[in-house]
């Protein structure tokens, strides 16, 4: 029996003991509705100023107590540099005014197929079909979403976050080069390039030393609270309880977790919000989620069916 099974406590999943199950729902829970706390924070700080504080305190002073991972700078850089730039400046620039924030939640999780498409260019994995079929019923809810573009949902707002999808399936790509390592250690080192170009950004394009300064001076607690809970909640706590589940068990029993990501973000949009969830929404999301399904569960189900025939 694995080690996994010999844990005590209920189980409310085969290899699964209840509290790491809560404990994978708690992290999809704080990264679903943590797209309600961007929009938020977002009316007291610019889109890339708001980055850069959150990068400011995962680096701050964790990085004066964890040694530096064993990898190269240039992985621990191109890391930064797409978590940081790509995927959440460039998605709180779109939340702030181009994209719903419950459709932001659906669709950066695009990244999936982008890590697809980066395994199969520099690992030399070949696409299979049944990843073709999912990435093509995927497609189709984001067809969906271009085809309802409005002042709420911008056709920008949705090249956006595919973008940022795009950036984190290059995060994913590079940290999986990096080998077996802490991943709590190697995402605050990686920080440190984050923060000075998304600094420089928010001085070019969002108002100054000066405005900044301002800003600073006039956000209201609850919007620290909001980078706080950006820099520990979502980015400290989620990665490290996530390494953890992963090293405590099977990969494959743990990752379908992410799939309720979109469920918690647009469900809490909505109700936190009042974000409008109308049948195209529905069946947009439902479309994305199938796809992902698709990519996740097929060889599993493959394999069950087979022991029938």
């Amino acid at each position: 029996m694995s080690s996994s099974k010999r844990q005590g406590g209920a189980q409310l999943h085969p290899g699964l003991p209840a509290s790491h199950l809560l404990l994978a729902l708690a992290i999809v829970a704080v990264w679903g509705t943590n797209f309600v706390v961007i929009k938020n924070c977002l009316a007291s700080f610019p889109p890339f100023y708001f980055a850069a504080l959150r990068y400011i305190f995962v680096l701050l002073p964790l990085v004066f107590f964890m040694p530096r991972p064993k990898v190269a700078w240039g992985n621990l850089c191109i890391y930064g540099l797409a978590t940081g730039v790509g995927q959440f400046g460039v998605m709180y620039y779109a939340v702030n005014s181009q994209i719903s924030p419950g459709l932001a939640s659906l669709v950066v999780q695009t990244q999936v197929f982008f890590t697809i498409g980066f395994a199969m260019l520099f690992a030399k994995e070949g696409l299979k079909r049944y990843q073709a079929v999912a990435v093509g019923i995927a497609l189709l809810g984001l067809v969906i979403i271009a085809l309802h573009t409005d002042s709420t949902t911008t056709f920008l707002g949705l090249a956006m976050v595919v973008f940022a999808g795009l950036s984190w399936g290059i995060a994913n790509t590079v940290s999986r080069q990096a080998g077996s390592i802490n991943m709590l250690s190697y995402v605050v080192w990686a920080s440190a390039f984050s923060i000075p170009p998304l600094v420089l950004i928010a001085l070019i394009f969002e108002g100054g030393v000066a405005h900044l300064w301002d800003v600073t001076l006039a956000a209201p607690l609850g919007a620290w609270v909001g980078v706080l809970w950006q820099s520990w909640a979502n980015t400290l706590f989620g990665y490290a309880a996530w390494g953890w589940l992963l090293s405590k068990h099977p990969a494959a029993l743990v990752a379908p977790a992410p799939l309720l990501v979109p469920i918690f973000g647009m469900g809490a949009s909505a109700f936190f919000l009042g974000e409008a969830l109308p049948p195209w929404k529905v069946e947009a999301a439902s479309l994305v989620i199938a796809g992902l399904i698709i990519n996740l569960f097929w060889p599993s189900l493959q394999a069950q069916v087979r022991k029938f025939f």
